[in-house]
């Protein structure tokens, strides 16, 4: 594949993959708006303790046999029916494990309410597993259109239901619905835009070939999951429930727009790197291009949620959720740099070093435990900052080890992430002392957002930095194709 060809194939599954984050986010966030308003902050805590097991159980249920199947070339119907019932088969055998386990994961946060709320939530882990395939089917074929129109209607459809469930007073069980329905819609629409059904094969010798890919990828995968979603239940064990939906909130919202440019970028990043996954010096370049590409986006969207973040709360979900805004304010510091990190995990993959990926999970866990211990005794606030410290550290070992695949260093990342750094902070300061003396929040958060947003991209242009020149390229070549249709 050519840089053309590849270029243009980049463009537009970027295109498609950023409309479908961004589009279930804007959903997501309106729906928000609502149901916290509607529902107490300790719904919010309980549907926050659980979300280590979901993530734990998700990972096992993939087996990382899903991005075996994404980075072989030649896969058949074999292969596809395999994983899918050794998916499907794991699916199953978690749920009846969580299902009775829900006494003690209620006991563990002594909330009774857990056993309930535990075991219809952990039905979503079913449906998932149910279309793992179809979904790796799409990617393959870089169709994040079809994925784009699933998401979305079974995202509706389960908001729907929960903010009806939330006005009729459901409390947290609109959450737990909002979860399962979407999980199950989800599946059915995969399965009707797909055309692959499971054939009546197994191969365990295909099995233990992909085992031997993955292996390393469930393992650093698992530990992921666990210490990812940690800080909630440890918050869980110690205060209570209403601290965890502070502060699972205040997550939630600072990881939702650099979620987006992860999943965006991961998306497509692990079809693209793939490909040239032979190709030292493209990769080199694909890398350093991603990487301007999101902090172009990734540190003006971070300084201006901290600026506007006490009157954003307030208007969007209420006064009774500012308590949360501190703690927003302290991980949007390392949330900045979290898509850096996934890009960089899907270049190790992309090479089949797992072993790589493995590793840098394993020295991270030791440091983020480190961290967590030595910030203990501060309290939330505290365990925030031990996040973000984290965050950066695993960022420099992920450049150390990039520098071994592809000649990409510390220093080249600094090269290309600190123009857009600097001036972010420069176009937050003209920001800031915009909106200082306005009161009215709705009308400080305009002020600040346009001020910055112009301010930024004026800088960014008198710079000629990189992604400011790609822009323009991109919106001239689509007027020059307009005009040539139109003639």
């Amino acid at each position: 594949m050519s840089d053309t060809t590849l270029k243009k194939r980049t463009i537009t599954a970027l295109f498609w993959s950023f409309l479908d984050k961004f589009g279930q986010k804007v959903i997501f966030l309106i729906s928000s708006v609502f149901l916290m308003r509607l529902l107490d902050t300790s719904d919010y805590g309980i549907m926050g303790s659980l979300l280590i097991f979901i993530a734990f159980s998700s990972l096992l249920i993939d087996s990382g046999f899903g991005r075996a199947l994404l980075n072989r070339k030649e896969i058949g119907a074999l292969e596809y029916s395999t994983v899918f019932y050794f998916n499907l088969a794991i699916s199953l055998l978690l749920y009846v494990a969580l299902f009775i386990s829900a006494p003690l994961i209620a006991q563990l946060f002594n909330e009774p309410l857990l056993i309930p709320v535990s075991r219809v939530l952990f039905l979503s882990l079913i449906f998932n597993g149910f279309s793992l395939i179809q979904m790796i089917i799409f990617i393959k074929a870089s169709d994040f259109k079809t994925q784009t129109k699933a998401n979305t209607a079974a995202l509706i459809i389960s908001t729907s239901i929960a903010l009806i469930m939330a006005w009729r007073g459901h409390g947290v069980w609109s959450l737990v619905a909002q979860n399962v329905i979407y999980a199950f819609f989800r599946s059915i629409l995969f399965w009707l835009y797909s055309t692959w059904r499971p054939k009546k094969l197994f191969s365990f010798a295909k099995l233990k070939v992909f085992f031997a890919f993955s292996n390393k990828l469930l393992a650093s995968g698992a530990i992921g999951a666990i210490f990812n979603n940690i800080y909630p239940s440890i918050i869980a064990m110690f205060y209570p429930m209403q601290q965890v939906g502070y502060y699972t909130q205040a997550y939630k919202y600072q990881d939702t727009p650099f979620a987006v440019l992860s999943d965006t970028f991961r998306s497509v990043s692990m079809l693209i790197l793939s490909e040239i996954n032979n190709q030292t010096e493209r990769l080199r370049r694909v890398v350093s291009k991603l990487i301007k590409s999101i902090a172009f986006l990734s540190f003006p969207i971070a300084l201006i949620l901290i600026l506007i973040a006490e009157p954003l709360f307030a208007t969007l979900f209420g006064e009774k959720w500012l308590p949360s805004v501190p703690y927003f304010q302290i991980l949007c510091i390392g949330g900045a740099v979290s898509p850096f990190t996934f890009i960089l995990n899907e270049l190790f993959i992309a090479k089949e070093r797992a072993d790589f990926f493995l590793s840098v999970e394993i020295v991270k866990r030791i440091i983020l435990v480190i961290l967590i211990i030595g910030f203990f005794k501060q309290g939330i606030t505290g365990l925030a900052v031990s996040w973000v410290i984290y965050m950066y550290i695993t960022l420099t070992i992920s450049l150390f080890l990039s520098k071994k695949l592809v000649d990409y260093s510390l220093w080249n990342f600094i090269k290309d992430a600190t123009p857009y750094a600097s001036l972010s902070f420069l176009s937050m300061i003209a920001a800031y002392f915009a909106s200082y003396h306005i009161s009215n929040g709705i009308l400080h958060m305009l002020t600040a957002l346009t001020v910055m947003g112009i301010v930024y991209l004026a800088l960014c242009r008198i710079s000629n930095l990189e992604m400011t020149t790609e822009i323009k390229q991109f919106v001239s070549s689509k007027r020059t194709k307009k005009k040539d249709d139109e003639e």
